[in-house]
């Protein structure tokens, strides 16, 4: 196939602003200037003030709460396609609702699949974001789906940390193969926190499977919410025996009193990506930037080249 020589334009909804600029500068271009007008219903209209017509456009939004931000991006997206956009990649750092990915109970929804279904009936050609809560999220889509994985970014840094005795944990059962994928770089050794909810965001009890004694424990997720499950297993962690503790999450929620909660636990630090911007700054949490990496994936989709070889960790 040959190399596109359509006009490439990046465009940011509102919820993502600071990151979209980021990952603009280090793609080389400025962003494309649109603006989201609003009345005062509370309803909201993107309007492009420059044209898009025959050219590959990247719309960047991050679709965490609130739901505005989903409306905002479908709503977007029709707007580029009535603009004859050539060639839509929605660019999704934190795919909201990817933890709806199944019926785990009778009459409830698969709100994952229906982001799918809204986002390709909207009119994207291409979706790309960034660790999704299920990797089989992928085969909600008819379309072409760019999973970025964010190790990439914290395996370097974990690296630089220079910790003794590293052991890498997972807060959950669900977690193990991320942890276990983590592990592999380090040739570390993997502990389990099995962990049993009463309901949503409230844990009934709590063990270690493994030993953490005199070891430094990463904890890797990719959400943190309520912070609590990684609260209680950092305590837990501690309590049996461990030097130190700190988490790695790609997404953070931070929902309610998350960081509070994670400021008055046995966390040494929080390590997180720019996907949602933190609602307010913590001395425990530490960001690292995914602008670097959007970048080169959004540079490699428009040069039709590889995005698996952004994978790589030396």
């Amino acid at each position: 196939m040959p190399l596109s020589f359509n006009p490439v334009k990046l465009f940011a909804g509102s919820g993502t602003t600071v990151l979209a600029e980021n990952i603009a500068r280090a793609y080389g271009k400025d962003l494309g200037d649109i603006t989201i007008s609003r009345f005062s219903d509370g309803e909201f209209q993107p309007h492009f003030n420059e044209t898009v017509r025959g050219c590959d456009i990247f719309l960047i939004q991050s679709t965490n709460q609130p739901n505005d931000n989903l409306v905002e991006l479908l709503l977007m997206t029709d707007a580029a396609k009535r603009a004859s956009a050539h060639y839509i990649t929605v660019v999704i750092p934190y795919f909201g609702l990817a933890r709806q990915d199944r019926k785990d109970k009778p009459r409830v929804a698969i709100g994952a699949k229906l982001m799918a279904n809204l986002i390709t009936a909207s009119g994207a050609h291409r979706i790309m974001t960034m660790d999704l809560h299920a990797a089989q999220i992928q085969g909600f889509f008819d379309i072409p789906v760019d999973h970025l994985d964010a190790s990439v970014i914290f395996v370097p840094h974990i690296k630089a940390l220079n910790l003794p005795n590293l052991t890498i944990a997972s807060p959950d059962m669900g977690g193990s193969y991320r942890a276990r994928t983590f592990a592999k770089f380090f040739n570390a050794e993997v502990v389990i926190c099995d962990k049993r909810r009463k309901r949503a965001n409230e844990i009934e009890s709590m063990s270690i499977i493994g030993d953490v004694t005199g070891q430094d424990i990463v904890l890797i997720d990719d959400i943190c919410d309520t912070a609590g499950t990684l609260a209680k297993a950092a305590g837990l962690i501690m309590e049996n025996g461990a030097n130190s503790v700190r988490a790695v999450c790609t997404h953070p929620v931070l929902s309610g009193k998350a960081i509070e909660t994670i400021e008055n636990s046995a966390l040494a630090e929080l390590i997180v990506t720019d996907t949602i911007p933190l609602k307010q700054q913590s001395p425990k949490i530490k960001v690292l930037s995914t602008a670097d990496l959007f970048a080169r994936a959004i540079a490699n989709v428009n040069e039709h080249g590889s995005i698996s070889e952004l994978f790589r960790v030396d």
